[in-house]
């Protein structure tokens, strides 16, 4: 969960959206709980640590151009590419430059790249919550996990997985509040399959191992795509005069879907007490 923010802490909470695998929603995540945080009050900076594609760059410059095409009041996370100066130290520099965001903001919300280094690492290092989405298929869940072929028995710890643990071990060893880790089923099919209960079940067993918490995501449907061109979010007042069209029920079941993992992110049983404490800290 986000940690509790006291008068005498005033570290912005990060939160990481990450996978080293690539097209599992990790933009659309991390734009839908940047502005679900602004929408609960708080305030909030995005950071685009992808360089090559930019995607959540693109999604806010997407955002702040239909805001003013519509006249619509679209609250928007104060935004900026992540770009590390060749000549710096990639932890040398994030430090500085989460800690200049954390003097006005009291989260930071940051896409990252799907490979491993040295900044990513870094950013990975200073995660309060992680959430990772998956696609649900065995081949997302590589990065956490080996499987048996025939049982699906966890016989092995994936690349992704083994490098958080080692971060994590690092954290505790030294003292520091450990990462809260949320793995998200995304994408998933309105349809109950013999292959979705099979992820579901590794998943859990993976939970159990690896201590992370699972979250149901987003479903597989096209008004997200759609949103991107407008930089729109589940998250948002979706009017027709927002949309451009007339809301559907599709509509409707990505807002609750969103909400849904907006709390559980923020905490299962203590989103709203994590929100009040944030809110009187940003007052």
């Amino acid at each position: 969960m986000i940690p509790r923010t006291s008068s005498s802490d005033s570290r912005a909470r990060i939160v990481v959206v990450a996978n080293q695998k690539g097209g599992s929603g990790k933009t659309t995540v991390a734009v839908n709980l940047a502005v679900g945080l602004m929408r609960a009050g708080i305030s909030v900076a995005s950071l685009d640590a992808d360089l090559n594609q930019e995607s959540l760059t693109h999604y806010v410059e997407n955002r702040m151009a239909w805001a003013r095409l519509r006249g619509l009041d679209l609250p928007t996370p104060v935004h900026e590419r992540l770009s590390l100066p060749s000549s710096e130290d990639p932890d040398v520099f994030l430090s500085r430059r989460l800690t200049e965001l954390a003097a006005e903001h009291h989260a930071i919300v940051i896409d990252t790249a799907g490979h491993n280094d040295g900044l990513n690492r870094s950013i990975h290092a200073r995660a309060d919550v992680l959430v990772t989405p998956l696609n649900d298929s065995f081949v997302d869940l590589d990065v956490l996990g080996r499987f048996d072929p025939e049982t699906l028995d966890v016989v092995g710890t994936g690349k992704y997985a083994a490098m958080v643990g080692d971060l994590r071990d690092a954290r505790r060893k030294s003292g520091e509040r450990d990462i809260d880790w949320i793995v998200v089923r995304n994408r998933l099919s309105a349809i109950d399959t013999r292959n979705k209960r099979h992820v579901g079940k590794s998943l859990s067993d993976l939970a159990r191992l690896l201590d992370f918490r699972c979250a149901e995501g987003l479903g597989e449907r096209l008004i997200f795509r759609e949103f991107f061109t407008k930089g729109l979010t589940a998250v948002d007042d979706l009017t027709q005069a927002a949309l451009g069209v007339r809301p559907t029920l599709s509509h409707l079941t990505a807002q609750v879907e969103m909400q849904a993992l907006l709390q559980a992110v923020l905490g299962r049983t203590t989103a709203d007490a994590e929100l009040d404490d944030l809110r009187l800290s940003a007052a």
